[in-house]
């Protein structure tokens, strides 16, 4: 059977169209079960379709809503720094003391490294812009897949892919890239692509 979801959506479509009653050891309840499967599968595929789409929607809308947010609460704070009566303790107060912190995290992208080991493990190394984001979403497309498909919420770099290759004892291409992430929203840019051959 194959491995991904739309593989294998596909190959369970084949299979009900083409299992008849005189297939060799399958009955007409098998092909209604078959049939009552397939249904199944495709409506929470569907739903599932939906569902994600709407989560990535709302999220791309509370990170552009972030991104205006800190654009005006930072031109706001250098008025009140530069204001006559402004002191250290109404800073303290706002919570506007401290290191000054000009990167604009709407503007950044992960910078992702791959390393190839042993027995098709691929770690995928990031930074986190000296902590001013919590971690990366992480996908992938590997040999044979059309679409990038979401791998991990990665914290802690470096992320181990230890997926088994698709083809026992093959080599196969596996493509990466990432968002930052804080919260559950994704915030940035998206990282250019990394390749990397995992092998045997």
């Amino acid at each position: 059977m194959p491995r991904t979801q739309d593989a294998y959506l596909k190959w369970h479509d084949n299979l009900k169209t083409n299992v008849a009653l005189n297939t060799p050891g399958a009955t007409a309840a098998d092909a209604a079960m078959l049939a009552a499967d397939n249904t199944d599968l495709h409506a929470k595929a569907a739903a599932a379709a939906a569902a994600e789409n709407a989560s990535k929607a709302a999220h791309a809308s509370l990170g552009a809503a972030l991104s205006a947010s800190q654009a005006n609460a930072r031109a706001l704070a250098g008025r009140i720094k530069k204001s006559a009566g402004y002191t250290t303790a109404i800073g303290d107060t706002l919570q506007l003391e401290g290191a000054e912190n000009s990167v604009a995290i709407a503007a950044q992208k992960p910078a992702l490294t791959v390393v190839v080991k042993a027995g098709g493990v691929v770690e995928v190394s990031f930074g986190k812009l000296g902590g001013l984001v919590e971690g990366v979403h992480l996908y992938g497309l590997r040999d044979g897949e059309g679409v990038f498909t979401y791998l991990a919420s990665e914290t802690h770099s470096p992320y181990v892919d230890n997926r088994p290759l698709l083809v026992a004892g093959k080599p196969e291409t596996r493509n990466y890239k990432a968002m930052f992430f804080t919260g559950k929203t994704e915030v940035g840019l998206q990282s250019d692509v990394a390749q990397a051959t995992a092998r045997p």
